[in-house]
């Protein structure tokens, strides 16, 4: 499954400003049954969006026409839980390419990756300060630049770095999956072969 190349993104912000968000909050177990990626958008926090005769909760940040955005913004310890996969493909398929959070579970920032997700972990002050700016003007912009590894609020300059595996940048930078990446250095793996045949 080749990914969207990710270099830039400049975007406003939906704030889910919870901590502790585990994996069957994000997707909930009941809507596993697919075997494909597709789809899962519409079920994406489904029992926070929803009540139990199916009605929109009218104060969940999703359900909020006031809020938009390719950033969803998250408390701290974003992604605990099961390892469930779909997690990340349902946050993808509702039309967000970047998480923020002053933390994340291994498997989930993982998993993200794996599928041209973008966990970006800042400090808890920074991201306190996005949740601050975003309070005030619910269309503020973030910018978050892969290259540099860089997450700015444009409304006020502030600006934090964030970590990433080099290889799975790479893979976002040019939109590669595992399968892409292999056959993108296909030459250097034949040139390599080669050099130890006797």
């Amino acid at each position: 499954m080749s990914i969207e190349k990710f270099i830039t993104l400049k975007s406003p912000c939906v704030p889910l400003p919870i901590e502790n968000v585990d994996t069957d909050q994000i997707i909930p177990a009941r809507f596993l049954k697919a075997t494909t990626r597709d789809g899962f958008g519409e079920n994406l926090f489904r029992d926070w969006r929803y009540d139990k005769q199916n009605q929109p909760v009218s104060d969940f940040v999703l359900n909020n026409s006031l809020y938009s955005g390719k950033i969803l913004v998250a408390g701290k310890n974003f992604g605990s839980g099961s390892s469930r996969e779909h997690a990340a493909w349902a946050i993808h398929d509702y039309g967000f390419k970047v998480v923020v959070s002053s933390f994340f579970a291994d498997i989930f920032k993982n998993n993200a990756l794996n599928n041209g997700l973008l966990p970006v972990q800042v400090s808890e002050g920074f991201l306190k300060k996005i949740f601050n700016e975003i309070q005030k003007d619910t269309k503020v912009l973030v910018e978050v630049n892969l290259e540099n590894q860089t997450i700015t609020i444009l409304s006020t300059g502030e600006k934090e770095s964030f970590e990433i595996n080099n290889y799975k940048k790479e893979c976002l930078l040019n939109g590669y999956d595992d399968i892409d990446y292999l056959l993108s250095i296909k030459d250097k793996i034949v040139e390599f072969e080669q050099s130890r045949t006797v």
